[in-house]
């Protein structure tokens, strides 16, 4: 019997492998996965793009792609056979990034599916993706019904302490009746500040500090939300707070607010019923009061929140708001486009628990999370009735364990609560956020003991999927990394900005540039930029000058180095990601910055406002140079260096996109622009004419290759020399340090930038580490253990443009960059050096995830590679290659998938395919 039952298993277990394997010979091999559109979005709701572009990764085990067949419908029944929209064929080809959509037009609020397969390199199909999906925002301003609403002017008679009308939160509700049954519903809604929705009581979505800031004179993000569920049949309330954001608010040098300056809110419901649709919108029907418990909220200032302003259950029907005011309804102006949230929004990303508790005063204990963040804290702690909670923020403690607020200058960062009643209050700020490692409580029931649980910090960032991990052997370069982490994580708050706590908080276009390709390593940022970099298009000024900051309140101001990020970042994003939209889309911004270089040009040297190279450390403290923030660097050297680089990137721009005469008109006037700089700025030997020389003259012009082919190797000997004068030390500032390891590497001087990044003295990267950071800092020496905190007063301790090491950590040390356009082919060429024994990265490229592992004991290095599918990747390994390479355990032989291209005496060269590959090699260290 035992035999019988065992015969008939196997007769079942035969029968189930030939089923499973008739249906993958019928249905193909392993379908495409992790399908996007446009600037790497999933299944986006409230998208901005009628024209969007496909994407999609081959899965691990294929080798590459030779062609594809994309098709979209307008309903998921019609796909894959029936495809209404669009079929693309079977397009041979291997791209299977940035397709542009090429059928139906699309419109408004429409819902788009689309799936995708591939013809392997064997020529075998594959199945069908997944079905994905997206559902276009409304992309006109006419498709609009709703009008702006917001307070009575009438109410606004109070003054803020900053001499700005006062704008109390609005609490806005409207009751509404849905007379059938709901098969959809949807929320377009926006601000003229920031703001929260609710249906029935509940918040629309999980956003935080909705919609964000852009040029709002020119432009505004809207929000769309599947609200299908939170309705009912019925009575049903749509409510909001409304808060003044970056829109009213206080940011920077901006003029005192005014009654124009008001904060105003937009929104539209349109929701399908069994029986028609019916849509809401904001009108003069809605209501308004200013006595809501949030009684302030400025970016700057910080939040009060008093609850003895109990406006009762006012989300929710049946509510009496009787004494509520009418607003006030302003139709929407034709010159400034409603444009569809294009990026990620702010979210509360993470929590940090308190490390340490302290009590330096009696009855005003200081919370130590241990991190440098930025977001808002959730705090639970004992009061009593009629009490105020007084919430202040650090990033630095004084000596004496007090709270350092200096470096924070005009932005009082502080919240408060006042008490309703006795009792446990748990209460978070909703319309602002803060840069701190440190939190100090005071007013709270006095006969409570403090504890550690009463304050949790809330991350909040930008919704960016963190895509890339760097790991050493070496633990403070570890530190560093994280550092570089959180200070791109505390500083991408819906856009760039430089510093995320004191009274600034600007989209700094210079710090912006140097830190992208940084950013770009750490994080899926590209719709990001995408944004960023429309913003900067409409802020763009007649002459063609970039603004300094973006979006712009700063006025006129602009300088090389800066305006240069409408040139640098484009091109990095493109080199990154392979999309050649977003050249397309700002090729014209980038010329017309190239004519105010010009008009600022005598003879191609430029002269023209800089900030140098900003807070070099060790510069002269001239007059003119503020104090030596600007370096040392003449600015005609620095405005003529970039004028020459931005020429260099647009022609580059303009190959790309077939532009052939434009480009060769572009490449004359580079030689040109060249030609003069070496002329006036290096002698025959080599060496700066300046009177003063800097390293990050000779860095300029070896990184964007100024110099004759003559006077390269010479630049190259003296720039090792002005950094030998500095103990091998570097001194340099915003614009230098970032190309510092790429010049060295360049001229093949990796030990020395090794020896650069190891130190520990001042300056370089671990003496801020040395001194307790755990962010980047905006200066070297922002804090010191012996002298404290630096005199100037300017005192960032979250200020990301010094991260920008991480771009050559993740190259170089771990050995990841690209050589074609989005990694279609890259180099892994880890570099061996310093103190280190391992290191390891990983980067999730447009094409699947990239990984490079070495470590180094007894004489071998151990390298584990993992190349993804439809790339190529060129890898050199370190080695004495009079001694035998070993791959997988065996002897190194050339196969179809991997081959020796070329051996040196020092490395091996080799070209591979997809897949996963172990060396093992012998280095003499």
């Amino acid at each position: 019997m035992k035999n019988t039952y065992k015969g008939l298993f196997l007769c079942k277990m035969l029968f189930l492998i030939l089923t499973l394997y008739s249906f993958t010979v019928k249905d193909g091999i392993t379908a495409p996965i992790q399908l996007t559109i446009s600037e790497g979005l999933t299944n986006p709701l409230g998208f901005y793009d009628s024209k969007p572009s496909f994407s999609w990764k081959l899965p691990v085990g294929v080798t590459s792609q030779s062609a594809y067949t994309i098709v979209v419908a307008s309903s998921p029944k019609l796909l894959p056979n029936n495809p209404d929209l669009w079929n693309s064929g079977k397009v041979n080809a291997d791209q299977s990034l940035n397709v542009n959509y090429n059928g139906k037009k699309l419109d408004s609020r429409q819902k788009v599916y689309w799936q995708v397969k591939y013809w392997d390199d064997k020529g075998a199909e594959s199945k069908w993706s997944e079905m994905a999906h997206f559902e276009l925002g409304l992309l006109q301003n006419s498709d609009w019904k709703a009008n702006w609403i917001s307070v009575p002017p009438t109410e606004l008679n109070e003054i803020s302490g900053k001499n700005s009308v006062l704008f109390r939160p609005q609490y806005l509700r409207k009751q509404i009746n849905i007379h059938s049954n709901i098969k959809k519903a949807r929320l377009y809604i926006t601000a003229k500040g920031v703001f929260e929705a609710y249906i029935n009581g509940a918040k629309i979505g999980t956003d935080v500090m909705t919609p964000g800031w852009t040029p709002f004179d020119k432009s505004i993000s809207t929000l769309t939300y599947d609200v299908t569920d939170m309705l009912m049949k019925g009575e049903n309330v749509l409510s909001a707070i409304l808060a003044e954001g970056w829109h009213s608010g206080r940011i920077h040098l901006r003029r005192a607010a005014t009654k124009e300056d008001v904060p105003y809110l937009l929104c539209q419901l349109e929701i399908e019923t069994n029986k028609g649709k019916q849509i809401i919108v904001t009108d003069k029907s809605w209501k308004v009061s200013l006595k809501g418990p949030i009684r302030e909220s400025n970016i700057y200032d910080g939040e009060i929140y008093d609850a003895n302003f109990n406006l009762g259950k006012w989300q929710f029907n049946g509510y009496d708001d009787s004494n509520w005011l009418q607003v006030v309804e302003q139709k929407p102006a034709e010159t400034v486009l409603l444009l569809p949230k294009r990026y990620q929004t702010v979210k509360d990303k993470e929590t940090i628990s308190v490390k340490t508790l302290t009590e330096p005063v009696a009855g005003k204990p200081i919370f130590n999370f241990g991190q440098n963040n930025v977001g808002v804290p959730l705090i639970k702690v004992p009061m009593k009735k009629g009490d105020t909670l007084t919430v202040r923020f650090a990033e630095m403690l004084n000596t004496d364990g007090t709270m350092y607020t200096g470096n924070y200058r005009g932005a009082k960062s502080t919240d408060y609560y006042i008490a309703a009643k006795d009792g446990l209050i748990e209460w978070r700020p909703q319309f602002t956020f803060h840069g701190y490692q440190y939190i100090e409580l005071s007013g709270f029931d006095p006969k409570a003991k403090p504890q550690k649980d009463w304050v949790t910090a809330i991350v909040q960032y930008s919704d960016f999927k963190l895509n890339g991990t760097f790991a050493s052997s070496h633990e403070k370069l570890n530190q560093l990394q994280s550092n570089i982490s959180w200070g791109l994580k505390g500083n991408f708050f819906d856009i760039p900005t430089d510093c995320p706590q004191r009274d600034e908080r600007l989209g700094w276009t210079g710090d912006a540039q140097v830190i992208a390709p940084t950013a770009i390593y750490n994080a899926d940022m590209y719709a990001f930029w995408a944004n960023y970099l429309q913003s900067m298009r409409q802020e763009q000024m007649d002459n063609g000058a970039i603004p300094n900051v973006i979006p712009n309140n700063l006025g006129k101001g602009n300088s090389s180095g800066w305006g240069d990020a409408c040139t640098v970042i484009p091109w990095e994003i493109y080199f990154r990601t392979g999309d050649k939209r977003i050249l397309e889309d700002n090729y014209e911004m980038m010329n017309r910055w190239l004519g105010y270089y010009a008009s600022k040009a005598n003879g191609n040297i430029v002269s023209m406002q800089s900030f140098g190279d900003w807070l070099q450390p060790f510069s002269q403290p001239l007059e003119s140079n503020r104090m030596g923030r600007r370096g040392d660097t003449p600015a005609d050297f620095i405005s003529t260096a970039y004028y020459a680089k931005s020429v260099e990137l647009t022609m580059r721009t303009a190959a790309v996109l077939g532009k052939t005469a434009e480009a060769q008109k572009l490449q004359k006037l580079h030689n040109e622009i060249k030609k003069a700089f070496g002329n006036k700025f290096f002698d025959n030997n080599g060496r700066t004419t300046s009177k003063m020389e800097t390293q990050t003259q000779y860095l300029l012009a070896l990184d964007f290759d100024l110099i004759s082919k003559e006077n390269t190797q010479k630049a190259g000997v003296h720039l090792k020399r002005v950094i030998a004068d500095c103990d091998n030390h570097l001194r340099t500032g915003f614009l230098g340090t970032p190309i510092l390891p790429l010049v060295l590497d360049k001229i093949g001087e990796t030990d020395l930038m090794y020896s650069i990044l190891f130190k520990e003295s001042y300056p370089s990267w671990f003496y801020s580490i040395n001194q307790g950071a755990t962010t980047m800092w905006e200066r070297w020496d922002s804090y010191t253990l012996k002298d404290g905190f630096h005199k100037d007063g300017m005192n960032s301790f979250n200020h990301y443009a010094y991260g920008a090491i991480g771009r050559w950590m993740y190259e170089r040390i771990a050995g990841i960059k690209p050589i074609a356009a989005g990694y279609k082919e890259i180099e892994i060429a880890p570099v061996l050096g310093g103190p280190l024994t391992a290191a390891s990265a990983s980067y999730d490229s447009p094409y699947g995830k990239i990984n490079s592992s070495w470590k180094f004991e007894n004489g071998n290095f151990n390298l584990e590679v993992t190349v993804p599918s439809n790339t190529t990747a060129k890898i050199v390994i370190p080695a004495d290659t009079s001694k035998e390479l070993l791959m997988n355990g065996s002897s190194f032989k050339n196969n179809t998938a991997i081959q020796l291209d070329l051996k040196t005496d020092k490395t091996f060269v080799l070209i591979a395919a997809a897949g996963t590959y172990r060396f093992t090699s012998k280095v003499k260290k």
